[in-house]
């Protein structure tokens, strides 16, 4: 059988591997998709199918993105949105996400995972809980599929509407029955659980407010017959920590518990309004977090307590969250936002090293770590998250000759995050260019805006 492979060289390659390598001649040996050999250009093959000298670039592990909605890019900046709280916020949109089509699924996917590919995004997990006008999770997979990422499709749910006592309008919810029967028909269609997986399903209710107790617990028991993850927004704002102790007798965490949502095959998206037991009961059971610092500070929603979770040895991944309460895709930025809100929350805190020298902030690699190893730890991804042989050959790659890096060439991982986040030069999933030379491969750019303005448009004229 023919081999298909592709030789990286002279690259600063920082593989985020468990003894933290950095090569700063380096390169990558690739061979069907996997990663071969890693290491200093010399130490390398010199021939293969390709070649890529990136000398002057660094060269990264792919971004894990643990949390979107990628229909959200349709529905940027909406005016009467702008200034919301969360559920103002929902309240203001949900109408006009009920106009969405198939067609907008497809365009908004693709809309979502071109901005996340320039932003060094190879794997990303999207949360889409609402199925309008025939629209269905296959519309998301389909589109996934011409881009070239990697996906973990959510089949997420809301059957509590606003006449059972639930936040989203009756037009939006399914029934529990339908939402169970498609979620086992999507599994059996797309689920692929092997190394190198395109394709992921999870299950994903939408949230506490949005779905009966009952179908969480039935979600969770199809979810480990077919031996996927679940996903569930939890204790997001202050807000939903009052309508489940007044609807459920129980704090948002308590209430996971009760409904059997507690494991290594589950994670949360936000955890911000968590006390030290509740990071204990994550911690416990190897319950996964998605840390969207953007748009919890669009919406003030809060702080997450993220250096308390992983001292804990919570995983903690980065999710760029619906990019209606982001306004943007771009990974890469959220990995810098990650580490500036820890270091506010420290100043909030009472940070000073004078008082306690011991005491680190946030650095640029821990960062990175969130996005890439702590991401994969999340979804439950083993071959993925950094460069290693025998792991997918997915990886992003920056030329620090930008202007944006101008005098931070002496510290290229540093300076990746640290300066002005910008479009990536290069973006290989299990050995195929998604991006090349800042341009998309899969995707004409100009189009897929100009398809995409068009259905926004549409949206949101009513």
């Amino acid at each position: 059988m023919l081999m298909n492979t592709l030789l990286i060289k002279n690259a600063y390659i920082i593989t985020m591997d468990d003894h933290h390598r950095e090569f700063p001649d380096g390169g990558l040996f690739i061979r069907d998709g996997f990663i071969g050999q890693v290491g200093q250009t010399d130490s390398l093959p010199t021939t293969a199918d390709e070649i890529l000298d990136l000398r002057g670039h660094a060269l990264f592990p792919g971004l894990v993105n643990t949390h979107h909605h990628f229909y959200q890019t349709l529905t940027r900046v909406v005016p009467a949105a702008q200034d919301a709280n969360l559920f103002t916020w929902l309240k203001t949109l949900y109408p006009i996400w009920a106009r969405l089509t198939p067609d907008d699924i497809f365009i908004s996917t693709q809309t979502a995972l071109s901005e996340l590919a320039l932003s060094g995004c190879t794997t990303a997990s999207d949360h889409l809980y609402l199925y309008p006008n025939g629209s269905k999770l296959d519309d998301e997979v389909a589109a996934a599929s011409e881009l070239g990422l990697r996906l973990h499709a959510s089949r997420g749910s809301m059957s509590l509407g606003e006449s059972k006592g639930g936040l989203p309008p009756d037009s939006v919810v399914d029934t529990e029955e339908n939402i169970l029967k498609d979620s086992q028909r999507l599994i059996e269609k797309y689920h692929d659980p092997k190394p190198g997986a395109m394709v992921q399903i999870v299950l994903a209710p939408c949230s506490p407010f949005s779905v009966t107790g009952e179908l969480m617990k039935q979600s969770a028991k199809l979810a480990r017959e077919y031996g996927v993850h679940l996903h569930t927004h939890l204790a997001e704002t202050e807000d939903e920590e009052q309508f489940c102790l007044q609807k459920f007798g129980h704090r948002p965490v308590g209430y996971m518990q009760e409904v059997d949502w507690v494991g290594n095959d589950v994670w949360f998206a936000h955890s911000i309004w968590v006390n030290e037991e509740e990071i204990g009961v994550f911690a416990k059971h190897q319950c996964g977090v998605a840390h969207c610092p953007t748009s919890n500070m669009r919406l003030a929603s809060g702080i997450a307590p993220i250096k308390e979770y992983r001292k804990a040895g919570v995983n903690v991944g980065l999710g760029v969250d619906g990019s209606a309460s982001n306004d943007g895709s771009h990974l890469l930025a959220e990995v810098r936002q990650a580490m500036l809100l820890s270091r506010v929350r420290e100043g909030i805190t009472g940070y000073s090293l004078s008082n306690d020298p011991n005491r680190k902030l946030m650095t640029a690699r821990d960062a990175l770590h969130l996005g890439t190893r702590g991401g994969a730890a999340v979804l439950g991804r083993k071959d993925i998250g950094s460069l290693e042989v025998g792991k997918c050959a997915d990886f992003f790659a920056v030329d620090m000759n930008h202007l944006d890096y101008a005098g931070a060439q002496h510290d290229p991982v540093s300076a990746v995050v640290f300066c002005q986040p910008v479009r990536v030069d290069y973006t290989v999933v299990g050995g195929k260019f998604v991006v090349k030379e800042g341009q998309l491969v899969m995707a004409d750019e100009r189009k897929l805006i100009e398809k995409h303005n068009q259905a926004s448009r549409r949206l949101l004229a009513g």
